[in-house]
């Protein structure tokens, strides 16, 4: 895997303010530090940032789980699951696991509840594209045109009892790298809790979960992504406590050919990529697998629409950011979220 993609991925730059909080109330180490260590996985540097006292092996068993997670979900791995079954499309259901199952049918939810503006099945049109690889090109429109009958997530079929899948269609696709990542970060979530780990940081390039609070009881701060700047420069810090925060932006992944700007969030029912006057959404949720779901989907929704569904779905809001730097936050998190850059404008 290329590490260049690293950078292309990181969405989001976390600001982890440490004063207030005593080293002795969290000895992690001997030194009685927290404990971080970071690995490359699903495309992604994993950094994970523990604050309590925590089993010597921990980070070897999140790794693992989340490693496994890749064999099983990853398009860049022969032998995962998902290819499996994008090579049986047509023609076999595929038994997977309970893993690579919850994910598939969680994104068909995701699809359904998006009206389809974020789909699983948009494997065809992606790989046309190839953005974020050095191959990355314009597709011509009648090479378009012949994937477009394959991106249809009703054709992911769900046998429930068994764990199979099957795609109704030759050729069909699925893709789970717009939520494979926000999986993977809950089931870590899990494995810290399940070892009596309550303050922890997880951050799959730039898909950001906050475990509980910091160890003094105050606020995560959470900077969010300037799409007009280098990674790092933030417009508005994030206050939360046991949330996540993910981003998807036409910043993420890009390429610029003949003049004209390219992205690698596509809509899946031109094949092009969204043009809809956003620069980034960001989701703010309480479990990453909804905020991974949702970003795409509500990005390619756009602002009006976009802002419409949030308001109306429990437990997640949104912050909207569109091309003339106008910041639209939804009603719920609108305390939580500081300004941080003026030439930005908060329009609600």
């Amino acid at each position: 895997m290329n590490l260049k993609r690293y950078f292309i991925l990181l969405i989001l730059f976390v600001l982890l303010f440490f004063t207030g909080c005593n080293s002795n109330e969290i000895p992690t180490d001997e030194n009685g530090e927290p404990k971080s260590e970071n690995a490359f996985y699903l495309g992604t540097v994993v950094d994970i940032t523990i604050y309590d006292k925590a089993p010597d092996n921990i980070f070897e068993t999140l790794f693992s789980k989340i490693e496994d997670i890749e064999n099983k979900m990853s398009l860049n791995i022969d032998s995962s699951e998902v290819n499996k079954i994008n090579e049986n499309a047509g023609k076999n259901f595929v038994k997977v696991s309970e893993d690579t199952y919850n994910v598939i049918e969680k994104g068909k939810y995701y699809s359904d509840i998006t009206k389809g503006n974020f789909d699983i099945t948009i494997g065809p049109v992606v790989n046309l594209w190839q953005i974020g690889t050095e191959n990355a090109k314009v597709p011509s429109e009648a090479e378009i045109k012949d994937k477009l009958p394959l991106i249809d997530y009703e054709n992911v079929i769900l046998d429930e009892n068994e764990k199979k899948v099957k795609l109704n269609k030759e050729n069909m696709k699925l893709d789970l790298g717009g939520i494979a990542k926000g999986y993977a970060a809950d089931e870590l979530a899990d494995i810290l809790k399940d070892n009596n780990v309550n303050h922890a940081i997880i951050n799959l390039g730039g898909n950001v979960l906050a475990l509980g609070d910091k160890p003094d009881g105050s606020s995560w701060k959470i900077g969010v992504q300037n799409p007009f700047e280098p990674r790092g420069k933030h417009i508005a810090i994030a206050n939360v406590k046991d949330k996540t925060v993910v981003s998807s932006g036409v910043y993420e992944r890009n390429f610029t050919e003949d003049g004209k700007f390219y992205h690698h969030i596509l809509n899946p029912f031109t094949g092009y990529p969204v043009e809809n006057k956003l620069q980034s959404v960001t989701i703010i949720s309480d479990t990453s697998f909804d905020a991974d779901g949702l970003s795409t989907g509500i990005f390619a929704l756009g602002l009006e629409k976009g802002l419409e569904f949030v308001e109306k779905t429990e437990r997640v809001d949104a912050l909207f950011i569109t091309n003339e730097k106008k910041v639209y936050i939804t009603s719920n998190i609108k305390k939580n979220i500081e300004m941080t850059n003026k030439e930005f404008e908060l329009m609600n």
